[in-house]
Parts: structure tokens; sequence; C-alpha cells
């Protein structure tokens, strides 16, 4: 039975209002907030917009039926650039990774398939983690958790959710949700980040989250150091 406290709280219910009281202490108009916009949403966005507008499904296409693999690796970077959800030293590695024909072609074919091609989620994931990490390394390791997850975090927001590992487990200690990280990137680690930011997105339906972009946004509120309790 689940314990509860006087006010027939959950200790798992306490913690997910904490944490939602924190973020409207950041944020007090949620998710419409013009500061949370402002900090948190709006780069993320235009750097959505831009992928969209430079590696659309048809474009990424055309650019593939060209063998334009390094123009691709170099708009995916690019777009990435203008945001700080990588590390230095992972965009580092990425760029030393596609710096060869065959380092370009296998990250361009594999992205696009992750974004873009048939398939479930977990067959097109692990596809992804298998190219990434097939991928030359000079010196930092290139299959990281942020590598993996950003690009379709960045091209479909609505599908995929963006993992920055020390953050979400910090947060989701904080929410009191069990989440099942392993250091490597794999499929039940993924689904299991999937999972508890759809339970965030029930917790606070009435602040009208519109995808995983404002969901994580709320998760890193939760565990970044930026955002002290």
């Amino acid at each position: 039975m689940e314990n509860k406290d006087e006010s027939g709280n959950s200790p798992d219910r306490r913690a997910r209002k904490r944490s939602r009281k924190k973020f409207l202490h950041y944020f007090p108009k949620g998710f419409r907030d013009p500061k949370y916009k402002s900090w948190e949403r709006n780069y993320k966005l235009d750097a959505h917009q831009a992928f969209q507008e430079q590696l659309n499904k048809v474009e990424f296409k055309r650019l593939l039926a060209n063998g334009k693999f390094s123009e691709i690796a170099t708009r995916a970077i690019r777009i990435e650039t203008k945001t700080n959800l990588l590390f230095s030293f992972e965009k580092m590695a990425l760029r030393d990774a596609v710096k060869s024909p065959a380092g370009a072609k296998k990250f361009a074919t594999g992205l696009y398939n992750y974004i873009y091609g048939e398939g479930t989620l977990k067959n097109r994931f692990e596809k992804f983690t298998e190219a990434i990490a097939s991928l030359p390394r000079k010196q930092t390791r290139v299959l990281t958790w942020p590598l993996q997850t950003v690009f379709g975090f960045l091209a479909k927001p609505e599908e995929h959710f963006f993992l920055k590992p020390r953050v979400t487990r910090e947060a989701a200690k904080k929410y009191g949700y069990d989440f099942k990280y392993q250091s490597r990137p794999n499929w039940e680690t993924y689904k299991d980040v999937l999972g508890f930011a759809k339970q965030v997105r029930k917790d606070n339906a009435d602040l009208r989250p519109n995808d995983f972009i404002d969901l994580q946004s709320f998760i890193w509120v939760m565990g970044s150091d930026e955002y002290p309790d």
C-alpha cells in the first residue's frame, strides 16, 4: 500500500507538487510566460524551425540522392551550434567524426533514417545508435546521450526528447520518478525518459505544454544548477 501523509498525498505526489511550484516560481505564467519563452523555449524553437527549413524531409532526401553527405553534416552542426545544448567537447567530437567522407555518409544516412525513416521509433533509435557508435573517433567519444538525442529533438520535438544525463537524473530524483538510466545510449533508457516526460505532461496538463521542448525545459529547470531550489 502506498504511504500517504496527513493530507492524503503520497511522497511522489508531494515531490511533483514541489517541482511544479519551483517551475512556476521562475515562470509564473508557465509555458506561456514571456521569460520562459525568452530563457528556454525560443532558441530551441528557432533551431527546430531552421532544421525544418534546411533539412526537411524533401531537402534532406535530395541532398542524400546527390551524395551531399558533408553538406548535410555541416548544416546539422551549424543549426545545433546556435543552441547551448551540447558541450564544447561533444561539438568537437562530432566535427572530427564527420570530417572524412565515410564519417559524413554514416552520420547523414543514419540521421535521415532516424528522423524520417520507416519503422518503429525503437528500431530507428537503435539503428542511429549503431551509426553514431561507428563514427570515427579522434579523442572524445562520439556516442553520448546528448549527441544521440539532440538532432531528433531539433528536427521533430513532437516525437523526440533531448537527454542531458546529469540534469535529467537529478530532476527525476526530485520528481519522485524512478528513472532507469544507463550511461551508454540504449532504447530502454530512452523509452523511460520519454515516460518521464509524458508523466510531467500528464501532471501539468493544465499548463498546456506544447511538445518535448516544453517538457525538456521543465525537467531542465528541475535538475539544473541554473535554477536553484
